[in-house]
């Protein structure tokens, strides 16, 4: 594959509304996240993910566009964006928007129109249907649970809404609502944007028989993902968009994909096919979910290594994997997969080591990169999320235990990452001088980037240093992929090779000190320890002091500090070490 700018890029993902508050009225802004652009900078990322900013009524935090050409006022003026993205292009930092158009509001003009009448010209820019049997068209299930169609009483038909009932969904199967969508994005790109995030990107095409899901007679409304995800014309659309629209600018795109599998990824990231760059796919999100997201389960590290090898060999040389634990849906990387107790700071690194020594290009999402967790409000009152509102009202209707729904909530639920960002350890944690939309995780004292900025062993240092040796070594982007010690109980250990270089990653998932031995033909080699999250071990004392997260020979210029490969080496509670032989 040719080499491209976003393969060697690292991203960081901004969540508007709780990023940084400039004017007290408890809502982060633009002028807020501008005036933390140097604490971007300094970490090192190359692309801001700005979350939706536009007009919107906000039932789903913004992802209900009204205005796709409007700012939300709470977040500031276009003046205040174009600033932002100004600031960010002088600091050298690319900006990706978000991009949703597999659905709009419900108050936004063209469905102003199209519910207006059925003869209207734009009725066809939304998915109408005619009741069935006294029913809804057929039986597919919204993804924030209930129906996914609501009945129009004006004109007694029903529109398709995958979301909320607020977002009903875009017909694409019509080609003026696709020109009407690229003359969008060509309107943004020409403001000097550097590309999109798509929004639930392969929804935008239905089998347009629009069948009932198969499923028991018992339950009244059925998945239905396999008529809507990846859809008949869904490779067609994407390039048709790309023809029309993203060739013509060197910009990155990143398609989220629920549901989708590598082989369908490899045909949407090929380079040949001009579809999209990379996706998001969700296979790892799902680790720890039983029968659907709200049952909570155990996940298990030999199901991380299968999913992570899946995907890094099936992409390799094919098309490009997009990384990530965190964003604004899921619950905090710490709190999930680590220890956000008295490993909190050992094992949030080890994450960011597992992440970033894979192939592909990284995503941080805000507050990632000092440790933030999980938050565990004692009432469904203390909520804003409509998909967790929504779950709660449900499970209470069937009778469920409040006490067992809310653990499932402080588990799994969206507002996990949605809390306001803790800069300091001052009201509020420096978010806003006023009362926040969503409270402020009770840790912020101990938690927060003002601490993380002071202190050299921090998280955020960790983070800088990672992405600093990314840019350093090709072989950190570029290497290939295979995993080691596929039985071992407590370690993952994988290599990348690249040009006769091999990079040995090694990850204690737990609090254990287990034994790992590199693999046979590496023992003994002269290794550099490239970056690890502890102190020196006894068995490499004298080795350079990036095992503690300390500049390496690489960073300062420095003659390279070089060891044998030990046979045998003792991992303590979340450890992790890198090695370039």
């Amino acid at each position: 594959m040719e080499r491209q700018w976003w393969q060697e890029s690292v991203v960081y993902q901004i969540y508007p509304r709780s990023f940084m508050d400039s004017n007290g009225d408890g809502i982060g802004d633009l002028q807020g996240m501008t005036s933390k652009l140097d604490y971007l900078k300094e970490l090192g990322v190359d692309v801001i993910w700005l979350s939706p900013v536009y007009d919107s009524p906000n039932d789903d935090n913004g992802y209900d566009i009204r205005d796709y050409r409007a700012i939300l006022p709470e977040f500031g003026k276009m003046e205040d964006w174009e600033v932002f993205l100004a600031e960010a292009h002088a600091r050298g930092i690319k900006l990706i928007m978000d991009l949703v158009v597999n659905h709009s509001s419900d108050e936004h003009a063209w469905f102003v129109e199209s519910s207006s009448s059925r003869d209207n010209p734009k009725r066809d820019y939304y998915i109408w249907k005619p009741g069935k049997d006294g029913k809804e068209p057929n039986n597919w299930v919204s993804v924030f649970g209930g129906s996914a169609w609501k009945r129009d009483e004006r004109t007694d038909e029903y529109f398709l809404h995958l979301f909320s009932q607020k977002q009903p969904d875009l017909n694409w199967s019509n080609p003026e609502l696709r020109r009407e969508v690229y003359d969008m994005m060509t309107w943004w790109l020409d403001k000097g944007i550097d590309g999109f995030r798509m929004d639930v990107i392969n929804f935008i095409s239905k089998d347009e028989a629009y069948p009932d899901a198969p499923g028991g007679a018992d339950a009244r409304y059925q998945w239905g993902g396999q008529f809507f995800m990846d859809g008949p014309r869904i490779h067609e659309f994407l390039q048709e968009m790309n023809r029309e629209v993203l060739a013509k600018y060197d910009c990155m795109t990143v398609g989220e994909m629920p549901g989708v599998q590598p082989d369908e990824a490899a045909l949407y990231t090929a380079p040949e096919r001009g579809e999209v760059n990379m996706v998001f796919q969700f296979e790892h999100m799902d680790l720890d979910s039983g029968n659907g997201k709200w049952d909570v389960r155990p996940w298990h590290l030999k199901a991380l290594k299968e999913v992570t090898y899946k995907w890094q060999r099936a992409l390799m040389g094919r098309g490009w994997n997009s990384l990530y634990l965190n964003n604004h849906d899921q619950p905090r990387v710490v709190s999930r997969f680590g220890n956000d107790g008295e490993f909190r700071v050992a094992s949030a690194k080890m994450l960011a080591t597992f992440l970033h020594m894979q192939q592909g290009t990284p995503y941080i999402y805000q507050g990632e990169e000092i440790g933030m967790t999980n938050v565990r409000f004692p009432s469904i009152d203390d909520y804003r999320d409509i998909e967790t509102l929504n779950y709660y009202r449900e499970a209470m209707e069937g009778g469920a235990d409040e006490s067992v729904v809310l653990r499932s909530i402080h588990a799994k639920g969206r507002d996990n990452a949605r809390t306001p960002f803790q800069w300091d350890a001052g009201l509020q944690a420096g978010f806003t001088t006023g009362e926040p939309w969503i409270a402020v995780n009770p840790n912020y004292p101990d938690v927060n980037a003002a601490a993380a900025l002071a202190d050299q062993d921090s998280i955020f240092h960790y983070y800088r240093r990672l992405i600093a040796l990314r840019k350093k070594h090709d072989i950190i982007v570029y290497g290939d992929f295979d995993m080691l010690d596929w039985d071992h109980p407590e370690v993952m250990a994988y290599v990348r090779t690249l040009e006769g270089r091999r990079l040995l990653v090694a990850l204690n998932f737990y609090g254990g000190e287990p034994e790992w031995s590199p693999p046979a033909d590496a023992v003994g080699c002269e290794a550099e320890l490239l970056i690890g999250n502890y102190a020196e071990a006894p068995e490499t004392e004298g080795a350079p002091e990036a095992a503690t997260g300390a500049e390496t020979a690489a960073d300062t210029g420095t003659e390279r500090r070089l060891r044998p490969l030990e046979p045998v080496i003792r991992l303590r509670p979340y450890e992790d070490r890198v090695y370039l032989l």
